[in-house]
């Protein structure tokens, strides 16, 4: 059951960051960028959001355990 959690946790984390991505990417075309600019902005955010959510997940076990 815990490898069942673990994996639907992760492909939360992986929906929720392409969103992001793509909120992004569509703000950065509405400002007038052009698409390799904003599929560079996307890609940032999609990384910053995983990056945040590795942080909040080492913290959580920390604290945790």
């Amino acid at each position: 059951m815990t490898i069942t959690v673990v994996l639907l946790a992760v492909a939360l984390v992986v929906v929720v960051a392409l969103l992001a991505a793509a909120v992004a990417g569509k703000l950065a075309r509405m400002d007038g960028a052009t698409y390799p600019a904003a599929l560079s902005r996307a890609a940032a955010a999609f990384a910053a959001f995983l990056t945040l959510a590795a942080a909040a997940a080492s913290a959580l076990t920390a604290i945790l355990n």
